[in-house]
């Protein structure tokens, strides 16, 4: 897995990137999906990180 990794809730396909963070919670642009703190949750449905599920790896090489 890369630190640019995207990862999509299961629960309502939100898509969290890392280039990009999350607003809601003050996450920064950057932060990959491994650092965000263990009690972060999806910012539209609140599903808990366990219920995310990783997409895409390209921009690993990029």
């Amino acid at each position: 897995m890369t630190l640019l990794a995207q990862f999509e809730c299961r629960i309502c396909w939100t898509i969290y990137d890392p280039a990009i963070g999350d607003d809601v919670a003050q996450i920064e642009p950057g932060t990959p999906f491994t650092e965000l703190p263990e009690d972060w949750c999806c910012p539209v449905c609140e599903a808990p990180k366990a219920q995310f599920l990783l997409i895409d790896t390209s921009h690993a090489d990029a």
